[in-house]
């Protein structure tokens, strides 16, 4: 059973805060053979939540949800991984529904907008994402900017 979960940087204990950094670090860094700057000094800003997905007492899924003016312009969803040995089973497309419900929930009304790795157009194209931005390179991955209009 899936159970969700959104907290502020200063409501996550210190374990949560450990599984949430090993999970994006798994997936990004690991998985995808990307040094990048993980700690880039915005899960701790103010109005920024992570949404925990569990199933059981394993963190299976987050995302960060960022207030606008703090990536971009506008909301923002970023952060978006999945654990890998839970994935084929639609756990993503649930991970971005709810990321989307909760920005509605925070946020209501604003637009939502996203760097999404260039490959994941049409997935998020499922969830209303059309792109907004041209084709570029972050972290010699190719992305594309995509914006939910509200």
């Amino acid at each position: 059973m899936l159970t969700w979960e959104t907290k502020t940087f200063n409501e996550l204990s210190t374990l949560e805060l450990y599984q949430l950094l090993k999970l994006r670090v798994d997936v990004f860094v690991v998985e995808q053979t990307c040094p990048y700057p993980e700690l880039d000094d915005k899960d701790h800003q103010e109005g920024v939540h992570q949404l925990l997905g569990y199933n059981g007492g394993v963190l299976v899924a987050c995302a960060r949800l960022l207030p606008k003016g703090t990536s971009y312009s506008d909301v923002s969803i970023g952060r978006v991984a999945t654990k890998e040995s839970y994935r084929g089973n639609g756990l993503g497309h649930g991970l971005i529904a709810h990321a989307i419900k909760e920005c509605e929930r925070l946020w209501p009304g604003e637009n939502i907008t996203i760097g999404a790795q260039y490959h994941l157009q049409a997935y998020y194209g499922k969830h209303g994402f059309r792109a907004c931005s041209e084709q570029y390179l972050e972290d010699d991955i190719p992305h594309i900017d995509m914006r939910l209009t509200r």
